[in-house]
């Protein structure tokens, strides 16, 4: 099978096409033949060889932790899929991803696809759609009535946590540039800061919790912004701990687990039209240095998908 991996840790350029064989599933794994999966910042981190601590790996690696496909065969302990049936999920990163023909996953990390779209679509939606999710309610704890504040909600996660949160009944408020002020309304949001030209600090207060997956000045203004008790919920490192226990505000980092169970109800509301997918562009995924180069500017619009089927 054709697949991309990285024998050494670098730019875009080390990312390699190669035929290795099919990999063949353990007890308690599944074979998918991938039709698509899609890039997310952890790759090119991952390939730059700045996680090698959190996700020890060895080389060469198959990168890419987002799957949509179809079962090919199954180990001998799994017992809730059948060979032929459409899944989607992140894979464990600390293992070959599904910048491939065929990739072997766990079962217990994988749901059932969302039926009402497709491969393409459904393989944004795993490592972005769970971040968003257990960013906002297990970290967040967000409740119906209560205002949220989304920085880079235009991106990958931001589109889910918009939408997400929304449909929670909650008041949503984005930060973003200002071509996608107006995407952003379409999607649920109730107000959108233009990063550019206004300052989000000087104009909000009182907020419940903020989703934070910048860092650096944009977490430390967050504090300033919540109200006392409120949250702010970090992708990144929590750099302002002494800060934010100074306002009363509780400040934690998390990184997003494989819940079959968060994406089967994800699935549900795709099915019923309350979220969708946004794709910013869909390439071969032979290109994948291309869609890492892309994704490494920081101002792609939803996801990046690379297609295989």
């Amino acid at each position: 099978m054709k697949a991309i991996r990285i024998h050494e840790f670098g730019g875009p350029d080390v990312l390699s096409i190669d035929e290795i064989p099919v990999p063949q599933p353990e007890k308690d794994e599944v074979l998918i033949r991938v039709h698509a999966t899609s890039v997310n910042p952890v790759d090119w981190k991952i390939r730059e060889g700045y996680r090698k601590e959190k996700f020890p790996s060895k080389l060469p690696l198959i990168l890419g932790w987002d799957v949509s496909g179809v079962i090919e065969a199954l180990g001998d302990k799994v017992g809730h899929f059948r060979k032929g049936d459409e899944v989607y999920g992140r894979p464990d990163p600390t293992k070959n991803g599904a910048y491939a023909e065929y990739i072997v996953v766990k079962a217990n990390l994988l749901s059932i696809k969302p039926i009402s779209i497709g491969h393409t679509e459904a393989a944004a939606v795993p490592l972005a759609g769970l971040t968003a999710w257990q960013g906002l309610f297990d970290h967040g704890l967000l409740k119906e009535g209560q205002k949220v504040l989304i920085h880079a909600a235009a991106g990958g996660v931001g589109t889910y946590a918009v939408q997400f949160a929304k449909n929670k009944g909650a008041y949503v408020i984005g930060t973003a540039s200002d071509q996608n002020i107006d995407f952003l309304k379409r999607l649920g949001a109730d107000e959108v800061i233009d990063y550019n030209m206004e300052s989000f600090e000087n104009i909000l207060h009182d907020i419940d919790l903020v989703l934070d997956t910048i860092g650096g000045d944009t977490q430390l203004k967050s504090i300033d912004v919540l109200k006392p008790g409120g949250r702010l919920i970090t992708t990144l490192a929590p750099e302002f701990v002494n800060e934010a226990k100074a306002k009363n505000i509780h400040l934690s980092s998390y990184m997003a687990q494989s819940i079959p169970k968060q994406l089967e109800e994800i699935a549900q509301l795709i099915d019923a039209g309350k979220v969708k997918p946004v794709i910013d562009q869909v390439l071969p995924f032979t290109e994948a240095r291309k869609a890492h180069l892309s994704n490494e500017q920081g101002h792609t619009r939803g996801k990046i998908v690379l297609q295989v089927i």
